[in-house]
């Protein structure tokens, strides 16, 4: 039996380097170097890069393994807790574009992984998209 069918350890060895620095820009408000893809992934298919494609999250189990992974689900939940607490008027201060359009891609998968009434990813989801999911990840879910 594998232990890590989904291959998260590419996560782990990813953020290694950057997570604090990555913590520290979003406490500040800004994202100022480069970790969106292994932050906050989002569901491949959406990203055409080759950082898209290695850190697109295949399928919900895969984000569900994502979420239940002992550092990764917390990492996420530190992170996005972190954009909440920084309460920008928009996640475009905090990311620019084309991240920003990544960050609600990352919520809305999260937030349909984890299926609860709330999370840290239905908040953000509520509060700077209208609750409502991003398009090409709820086409891709089947939402």
């Amino acid at each position: 039996m594998q232990d890590d069918p989904f291959d998260l350890k590419r996560f782990i060895a990813a953020q290694m380097p950057v997570f604090d620095t990555a913590m520290a820009e979003l406490t500040r408000g800004c994202k100022e170097t480069h970790w969106m893809w292994f932050v906050f992934p989002q569901l491949r298919g959406l990203g055409r890069s080759e950082m898209a494609i290695r850190y697109g999250i295949a399928s919900l189990d895969e984000a569900r393994a994502y979420l239940q992974h002992r550092v990764l689900g917390r990492r996420l939940e530190f992170a996005t807790e972190a954009v909440l607490s920084a309460d920008p008027k928009s996640v475009t201060t905090v990311f620019g574009t084309p991240d920003d359009l990544k960050f609600h891609s990352c919520m809305s998968l999260f937030d349909a992984a984890d299926g609860s009434a709330w999370s840290p990813y239905r908040s953000a989801l509520n509060r700077w998209f209208g609750g409502k999911p991003d398009a090409g990840t709820a086409r891709l879910l089947g939402l």
